[in-house]
């Protein structure tokens, strides 16, 4: 089994956002050489996530953003969190910080609409992404 670990950066322009990122791991892919196995993508912040979702239509992206500010306000009586981004840190909570995504043939298994999102939740901020893929 061969393990090949690689990480990027990914800029944010605004407080709440998702970048597409299914280029840069189909890139660390390709450098990886394994044609079969799983990559996880994975993110080291704790007001940030990833997400696996549709990619066709923005649309959906604004659709989960908003949902997710209705469903988690940013100023929210009783947020005791010093820092003010108490909200960040719960929206990672609900969306998680990794995904797990099976390869064959060299290329990640992704439905048709589906892509991988990097998802700020307090930004704007330059982050890290991490990916380890496993296999053969």
């Amino acid at each position: 089994m061969k393990i090949f670990n690689n990480s990027f950066t990914v800029s944010t322009n605004k407080r709440c956002d998702m970048v597409d990122i299914t280029g840069k791991v189909e890139k660390a892919l390709a450098d990886s050489g394994i044609s079969d196995g799983e990559v996880i993508i994975y993110c080291p912040h704790t007001t940030a996530a990833i997400t696996i979702n549709e990619n066709a239509d923005p649309d959906v992206v604004h659709d989960i953003l908003l949902t997710l500010s209705e469903l988690v306000p940013q100023n929210r009586d009783g947020y005791k969190h010093s820092e003010g981004n108490s909200d960040a840190h719960v929206k990672s909570s609900i969306v998680g910080c990794s995904e797990t995504v099976i390869i064959t043939g060299g290329q990640m298994q992704l439905g048709t609409w589906q892509g991988i999102y990097f998802c700020e939740f307090d930004g704007p901020r330059k982050r890290t992404v991490n990916v380890r893929i496993t296999g053969q």
